[in-house]
């Protein structure tokens, strides 16, 4: 089975906690603080496996979890960091913020990776609170909790050649004759519901990817049909073989159909009309296919060259894919998009989140929320009377005391964070 999107929850490590301890060592009299920090969490990392071709993996395994940082030891020990967990993806994978819809990663290349989500940082031990003014401090930093995020994970097929056109012109029939792959072919719509592909060899030993894209209908850039499905492959290939039912079998006028596709594809995306093209007027041996020709040439822009073929028949194919191989050799290997010899770097400006929000629940009670103030929670160890003095503190510094007596807070009203409730105290 072809899988070609999924979605995806992948969470990082979270990092380890830090240690409060002290240095017990005869004779050493106020040996001080000890305690180590916590080890990193784990990254999730994709990387491209050129062995894959297909996001199958991702149907079976949705949820993804890096390991935590190990905790802080005494005598200042710093806790092992997680090792990242690395997740195989085929060549051509796109990684898509589901939130956000930001891309986050376009892997292309055997070995390329990319950090989807990075690991929490490690909670410091009490060595590093340490002060003049408190020497021996009696609390430590829990590990931050590591990234999470919702991905969508695209697969668009990496080939040289894509096949295009309406359902049963031949594209099937075709692939099968020029090289080994094993398309389904029926007499009906939409018999290929995923691309195939097949490495085709040339006489004088050139060889390219020629891929089976499913079939076009009018509107396809709106979703009718496969739609997207279909159209997301065709932005990889470097030359697409527009495929024409000469015949007009169904009672479709080619030239129409030659015209509709091409509409459809510069909906998608205007710069895959930039793509060299190659037309294949196929089914020659049908009866009515040599005036059709004639009409549709003389309809046909000047200096565009059309290769008559036979998928049944093999007549005139050996000239086609000359003729594929030769426009590859003019072609260069990487989108010249990016050719630039000059590498830019992109500066883009992001809106700093507010530290915290404060709303009311229905029972009256103050809420607050927001990624600072939850990341600053989860960090301490209530455990401990100073770890519990110092969120006070940073509390009162990020504004939150004041906010909550604009919002009309009195004493003893309730404030809640998460799963926790507070009582306010003027």
């Amino acid at each position: 089975m072809f899988v070609d999107q999924v979605r995806v929850y992948v969470k990082a490590g979270d990092g380890g906690n830090g240690l409060v301890a002290y240095r017990r060592e005869k004779y050493v009299p106020k040996g001080g603080p000890a305690g180590g920090d916590g080890g990193n969490g784990a990254d999730i990392i994709f990387e491209v496996d050129e062995g894959l071709n297909t996001l199958m993996d991702f149907r079976y395994k949705r949820h993804f979890k890096g390991k935590r940082g190990e905790n802080g030891m005494n005598k200042n020990q710093h806790g092992k960091n997680a090792e990242p967990l690395i997740v195989p993806v085929p060549p051509g994978t796109t990684v898509i913020d589901e939130d956000t819809g930001e891309v986050i990663a376009d892997l292309t290349t055997h070995g390329q990776r990319a950090i989807i989500v990075k690991g929490g940082r490690g909670g410091r031990g009490n060595t590093r609170f340490a002060s003049p003014r408190n020497p021996a401090p009696d609390f430590a930093e829990n590990g931050e909790p590591g990234e999470e995020r919702n991905i969508r994970v695209e697969l668009k097929v990496i080939a040289d050649v894509g096949l295009v056109g309406f359902p049963s012109v031949g594209k099937s029939t075709l692939l099968s004759v020029v090289s080994a792959a094993k398309p389904k072919i029926a007499d009906y719509h939409f018999t290929t519901l995923a691309p195939n592909l097949g490495v085709v060899e040339t006489e004088d030993h050139r060889s390219f990817v020629l891929a089976d894209l499913p079939g076009l209908i009018e509107g396809a850039h709106q979703g009718v049909g496969l739609g997207h499905q279909f159209l997301r492959h065709v932005e990889r290939t470097r030359l697409i073989v527009h495929v024409i039912d000469m015949a007009g079998t169904e009672g479709r006028d080619p030239y129409d159909d030659y015209v509709k596709i091409n509409e459809e594809l510069k909906e998608y995306d205007p710069k895959l009309l930039q793509r060299p093209q190659i037309i294949a007027a196929n089914k020659m041996d049908m009866p009515g296919a040599k005036e059709n020709l004639q009409q549709f040439k003389e309809r046909l822009a000047e200096n565009t060259p059309v290769y008559e073929i036979s998928a049944i028949t093999k007549s005139g194919v050996r000239e086609l894919l000359f003729a594929i191989a030769d426009k590859l050799d003019e072609i260069p290997k990487v989108a010249p998009e990016f050719e630039d010899t000059e590498q830019e770097v992109v500066y883009r400006f992001k809106k700093e989140e507010e530290p915290f929000q404060i709303s009311r629940d229905d029972d009256g009670a103050f809420v607050l929320s927001g990624g600072r103030i939850e990341k600053l929670f989860k960090m301490t160890d209530f455990s401990r009377d100073e770890a519990v003095q110092r969120f006070s503190r940073q509390l009162r510094q990020m504004g939150v005391d004041d906010a909550l007596r604009k919002r009309g807070a009195k004493d003893g009203d309730t404030v809640r964070l998460l799963d926790f409730e507070f009582e306010f105290i003027e």
